[in-house]
């Protein structure tokens, strides 16, 4: 959008978390996260009129009708929790929501590195961006401690990282599939 710059890449100002966004990491962007798809947002032009806020949150009219339905589907995993996000962010302050995400790219880094097998980016990014840092950590934590680990094909070690974050999903009652609009 003209006129519109986000300096934040890991988290737009509607609660987007960009910094675990399929799109982001192929370097194609197409919401206001200043990708090279860059598009017309609803929710930057609102920003541009309400003095620039960086994040919805600052705004006195936050939560507007904007947000009434916003979480209802997903047009990608990313999109889902863009209320609890700019919540979360708004609690802790977006220095230590910056971290967080971080530290949570970090793992993602490591799992697309050494666990996909061309098939799981996806469900990766999606568990990624659902799961609390603390899943992710035992997570990892289990799939270290792995003792035949280093033996195991790409395949075999991409499903077990796989089941290993679905079931740490099922847990915490998270669906890791896009909800259609209905």
């Amino acid at each position: 959008m003209k006129g519109f710059h986000r300096d934040n890449q890991l988290i737009s100002l509607c609660g987007l978390n960009c910094g675990l966004c399929p799109m982001h990491l192929n370097k194609y962007c197409p919401g206001c996260g200043g990708g090279e798809g860059n598009q017309s947002c609803k929710i930057a032009k609102c920003s541009l009129e309400h003095n620039g806020v960086e994040y919805c949150f600052q705004c006195s009219k936050y939560p507007c009708e904007k947000y009434s339905h916003i979480d209802d589907f997903d047009s990608f995993i990313t999109h889902r929790n863009r209320r609890a996000d700019l919540k979360k962010a708004k609690e802790i302050g977006i220095e230590a929501y910056n971290a967080e995400q971080l530290e949570k790219i970090k793992i993602l880094d490591i799992l697309l590195s050494g666990f996909n097998d061309g098939r799981k980016k996806t469900l990766f990014c999606t568990a990624v961006t659902l799961l609390d840092l603390q899943e992710l950590r035992e997570v990892l934590r289990q799939i270290e401690n792995r003792s035949d680990l280093e033996t195991l094909m790409l395949k075999e070690k991409s499903a077990f990282a796989a089941e290993l974050l679905k079931a740490a999903a099922a847990k915490n009652n998270i669906e890791l599939k896009l909800r259609k609009k209905k």
